[in-house]
């Protein structure tokens, strides 16, 4: 980030945090999971009129590293509510704000504090192929500095021993930041059933979507049309479909490491059938 944009960045902050009780909350999140298509989902809803995105980012990360920072730190982020009046006259309904933070689903605090702070929130959450994700995500890590194996099959083997330990230390020292659970986590975070039934009893089945986005991406109209019905906000405009944050990668994943970790999450698949209404596409 060059100098001036920093300097913008820091004064918008500042801004948002003295103005903060003028400021709308977030009706719903993208919580997740990481490398499931969920800036590509957030682009495409940004687009709509009465959904209002942060001022400066997608994923203002308050729930999962930033929460000490306190509430008007986090409600700075977010649009005016004479802005949000403003289109309300407008259009007829009240716009909803909302965030994307692939980290909130997987921290073990995460849901606790959005319970908390956003009362009749709503969730979504995007899942795809366990396997592709976490190879992706090695990629993305690796890429960003943030993982130092070069070597996916090994990251994988490290990851227990990266990972032990880390969710106690998140509940005992709530405010601080596990760098291996926040980056190394290939595998655990694929195991996305254990994530949702987690949430679950905070929130209730009912205000949590879950989408495939295999199939966000196969026929990304009738799954934007369906989210905006969870929401209930009526379809506006023509909307542009664009995927974001794709990483090419220079060599395919070795067909017997591929076996063995579809074999590992054939169990957490099946925990996902309820949550989809059906078999992820990935094991059909």
């Amino acid at each position: 980030m060059n100098a001036m944009k920093h300097s913008v960045m820091s004064v918008s902050r500042t801004t948002g945090r003295l103005t903060s009780g003028g400021r709308v909350l977030p009706s719903f999140l993208i919580v997740g999971a990481q490398r499931c298509g969920t800036t590509s989902l957030y682009r495409a809803l940004a687009q709509h009129p009465l959904l209002l995105k942060p001022v400066l980012h997608k994923g203002i990360h308050y729930f999962d590293i930033d929460y000490a920072k306190g509430p008007s730190w986090y409600q700075g982020h977010f649009p005016l509510k004479v802005g949000a009046a403003l289109l309300k006259k407008r259009y007829g309904r009240q716009p909803l704000a909302f965030e994307s933070a692939p980290y909130y689903m997987f921290h073990p605090l995460a849901g606790e504090r959005i319970v908390r702070d956003l009362p009749g929130v709503k969730l979504i959450v995007l899942v795809r192929d366990p396997v592709e994700r976490a190879f992706s995500a090695h990629s993305h890590e690796l890429a960003r500095g943030f993982e130092l194996e070069s070597h996916f099959e090994y990251a994988v083997e490290l990851e227990l021993r990266r990972l032990a330990g880390a969710e106690d230390q998140l509940r005992s020292q709530p405010y601080s930041v596990h760098h291996s659970h926040r980056h190394h986590a290939y595998l655990a975070r694929g195991r996305y059933a254990e994530q949702l039934n987690r949430l679950e009893p905070l929130f209730g089945r009912e205000r949590i979507l879950v989408i495939d986005s295999h199939r966000f991406f196969a026929e990304p109209e009738v799954v934007h049309d369906e989210v905006l019905d969870f929401l209930g906000v009526p379809p506006m405009g023509n909307p542009v479909f664009e995927r974001h944050n794709g990483r090419s990668r220079p060599k395919p994943l070795p067909e017997p490491i591929r076996q063995a970790l579809m074999e590992h999450f054939e169990v957490y698949d099946l925990d996902l059938v309820p949550w989809l209404g059906g078999d992820p596409s990935w094991r059909r």
